[in-house]
């Protein structure tokens, strides 16, 4: 008698276990199943950064950064001509200039202003806005000799740039340095107006690296000249 309680207790005890054990399981399985493995968050988190990614880089205008006003118009379509003008007075120096150095610097503008006309052409093309006709009338075409060159600030005459082109040597050094320092002073004077009034933040960066660089060549170019 006293054995087949025994076996009775024996037999509830193992019953017991046995339920324990699949509880346990079950909500093991309720845990896993209610968590995202490492796996499957880094998989959503590297889809996410995708998506983020996945925008045109070379994507330009107001919708990538930032909207533009009257300012940016007007400065950008001022400082191409402006742009144009220093870049042919550059050109002149090539063949004319006896200095190296003054050489040296016109190849220098050509190579930072060619570039920045470029941008800014597109700037005006993603607003819909004109760009600046490229071969305005005026002597022999010369870029930025257009009829309303002379409303932008340190633009050459047409008497100036005749002058420059009749020089050569020591006089024409002279004389390049002399106007392309007034021509620096107007871009310089036209790109503080932009950052005042500019709301275009790639404009504004542009008209900052203008009186940065441009003050900058003004220094040098008054050491050329001994002052």
């Amino acid at each position: 008698m006293a054995s087949r309680r025994f076996l009775i207790r024996r037999a509830a005890a193992l019953a017991t276990a046995a339920t324990a054990a699949v509880a346990l399981a079950a909500c093991g399985s309720s845990s896993e199943s209610s968590s995202p493995s490492p796996s499957s968050s880094s998989g959503r988190s590297g889809h996410d950064t995708g998506a983020m990614g996945s925008a045109d880089p070379s994507a330009t205008g107001s919708a990538a950064h930032g909207s533009h006003n009257t300012q940016d118009v007007s400065f950008t379509q001022q400082m191409i001509p402006h742009h144009r003008q220093a870049v042919a007075m550059a050109d002149l120096a090539a063949s004319r200039a006896q200095s190296p150095q003054v050489k040296d610097l016109a190849e220098k503008i050509k190579q930072a202003q060619g570039p920045e006309i470029a941008t800014m052409s597109g700037w005006l093309e993603s607003w819909g806005e004109q760009v600046p006709d490229d071969s305005p009338s005026g002597m022999e075409g010369m870029p930025g000799m257009g009829k309303d060159h002379l409303a932008m600030p340190g633009m050459m005459s047409h008497a100036d740039m005749q002058k420059m082109m009749g020089l050569s040597g020591e006089a024409f050094d002279t004389a390049f340095l002399q106007m392309m320092i007034r021509h620096h002073q107007g871009a310089i004077e036209m790109a503080h107006t932009e950052q005042a009034k500019g709301a275009y933040g790639p404009c504004m960066t542009m008209a900052k690296s203008i009186v940065s660089s441009q003050s900058a060549e003004i220094t040098e170019m008054n050491q050329m000249l001994g002052k």
